[in-house]
């Protein structure tokens, strides 16, 4: 039914680094990390930093619009690119940036006068109804259109998620990278308490201001995973708030001016707090509070699924929202597994104890996401503050953006695909939120009798086939984790290609063989059961037993 094109294993070179003039020309299959190791030997780097570093590519975070925890350094991915080589589906390709000669290729005249008439046409209405918030990365990115904006084509094609086009190559903008860093950790009784406080914060300039709670940290100890939780200061949720600058002296001078504000104030809000200025400490609170990303599949407790889990809002107004949401969850018998997020710029992340196994979890799926969404909206907030639409949330834009501005979403997809053919149900005309789920009713998988007992998985060899949820770290390319993956680069190598595999297996839609089918027996073939991934995967995939 479709074609799915995966550029990080051929285009994943850097073309250029130009450190003179803070540039770099890249392919869309290059791992994030691949260019900040290279840029930062001249101090720099490329400012947007998602969790997943490691292994992210620079096309997925041009897809997404990606951000992360120094977007109060270095804005969204859109802030940060000079131009994109883009294909369109009719085969087409354009180099695109912004002004007058912001589209270059065939057709380009014709491109760029739709644009400017839709962007006429809807100026008033973009003006009026987009939110003035830093994370905004809902919709399309009409705003980029305007004249006042410059008429950046690039940055309005940033985060339209492969509905307009493919990127074939992109010209990024570098920063400065601060080479010394201190953390100030501050202690509350609850991740709204603590978001009550960022304002305060952000006063003394942070390059990083982020919060998690006891949840996330309980969860990843429940999980096994070794954490210096003593360096933890007292309390049940924290911000973790990051200085940087060229000099450590300066760097810890900055987080030094904080902490005696806070030890001055006459009422002490906070529980306790902790100033961290040795380097190798410092990476362990970061490796604690990033330990967030893989959060799912706790043992003895629900999966955790995402699909409400990256809204923002104002920051000055986080402590409010989360409170609202709370009681939203509350009201409709859920549970939040974790809070945390990039509270600088008013983005939080959760996990909800969806049930997707029966008509009545999935209606209250939606009844909770349409209520979440006017939450959301109430805030004047965006739907998504990092992770982007797709089919989980474009449905519900019309909350956001008002029936108007969604129409003209459709219009700008249209210009750039006319036929429809690239992604589409996602962002514009999409289908809807509780349609396409993986695991809804009728699924059922089969069953089978295994030497193993998979207990950490209620006895089942397909709940353990639906551990993985996709966070990817098996293509980290740093650790063990995974040897097969880092000398093919395919996807079918990798632990969640194998356990992808393993769960159309159970199914039995796709892969109707079973253990004889040859598509499982050619990804298990190169499997070393190492146990790298029962290591290193943060929901604890275990493909050597699973092979086994």
């Amino acid at each position: 039914e479709a074609v799915l094109i995966d550029f990080s294993k051929y285009l994943r070179e850097i073309v250029e680094l130009d450190h003179e003039r803070m540039r770099a020309r890249v392919q869309p299959g290059l791992v994030l990390d691949r260019l900040r190791e290279r840029a930062e030997e001249h101090d720099q780097t490329f400012g947007p930093d998602p969790a997943t570093h490691s292994r992210c590519t620079l096309g997925g975070m041009l897809g997404n619009n990606s951000c992360g925890v120094h977007s109060i350094l270095a804005g969204v991915t859109a802030d940060n690119v000079e131009s994109l080589d883009v294909l369109l589906y009719d085969g087409r390709r354009l180099t695109v940036s912004r002004g007058a000669d912001a589209i270059r290729g065939p057709g380009a005249d014709e491109l760029r006068l739709a644009l400017e008439q839709l962007a006429e046409r809807y100026g008033d209405r973009i003006r009026d109804g987009f939110p003035k918030i830093p994370r905004r990365i809902s919709g399309y990115k009409l705003a980029r259109l305007l004249p006042e904006a410059g008429f950046d084509v690039a940055a309005a094609l940033v985060g339209t998620e492969s509905t307009c086009c493919l990127v074939l190559g992109a010209e990024l903008k570098l920063i400065p990278s601060p080479q010394h860093r201190s953390l100030v950790l501050i202690g509350y009784d609850a991740p709204w308490t603590a978001a009550d406080h960022v304002p305060e914060v952000m006063e003394f300039g942070p390059i990083g201001l982020e919060t998690f709670d006891r949840k996330l940290v309980d969860n990843e100890l429940k999980k096994g995973f070794e954490r210096h939780t003593e360096l933890l200061p007292g309390g049940d949720a924290w911000l973790l708030v990051e200085f940087g600058a060229d000099s450590k002296e300066e760097a810890d001078a900055d987080a030094e001016r904080l902490v005696a504000a806070l030890k001055k104030k006459k009422s002490k809000d906070y529980i306790d707090l902790k100033l961290f200025e040795d380097d190798d400490e410092v990476a362990q609170i970061w490796e604690i509070r990033e330990g967030g990303v893989g959060h799912s599949k706790v043992p003895g407790e629900h999966p955790g699924w995402p699909s409400w889990e990256d809204a923002a809002v104002p920051p000055e107004r986080c402590g409010e929202y989360l409170r609202e949401f709370e009681e939203l969850v509350e009201q409709h018998g859920l549970r939040v597994s974790c809070y945390f997020g990039h509270v600088g710029h008013g983005c939080l992340h959760t996990r909800l104890n969806w049930d997707f196994s029966t008509r009545d979890g999935i209606a209250r799926y939606r009844a909770f996401l349409e209520d979440a969404a006017a939450l959301v909206a109430s805030y004047g907030g965006s739907l998504s503050g990092e992770h982007g639409d797709g089919q989980a949330r474009a449905e519900l834009l019309d909350r956001m953006f008002g029936p108007e501005l969604v129409g003209a979403f459709d219009d700008f997809k249209r210009i750039w695909d006319p036929d429809w053919r690239l992604n589409p149900g996602k962002v514009a005309s999409p289908y809807p939120l509780d349609t396409n789920l993986r695991m809804a009713p009728p699924y059922r998988t089969k069953q089978v009798e295994t030497y193993f007992s998979f207990t950490s998985d209620n006895g089942s060899f397909a709940a353990a086939a639906e551990r993985c949820f996709g966070v990817g770290a098996c293509r980290a390319q740093e650790d063990v984790m995974c040897p097969s993956y880092q000398a093919t680069f395919e996807e079918k190598h990798s632990t969640r290609g194998r356990a992808r595999l393993l769960f159309e297996m159970m199914r039995g839609d796709v892969i109707e063989d079973g253990w004889r089918s040859q598509e499982v027996f050619d990804a298990l073939d190169l499997c070393l059961a190492c146990k790298g991934c029962k290591n290193e995967c943060p929901v604890q995939v275990d493909m050597a037993t699973y092979k086994a």
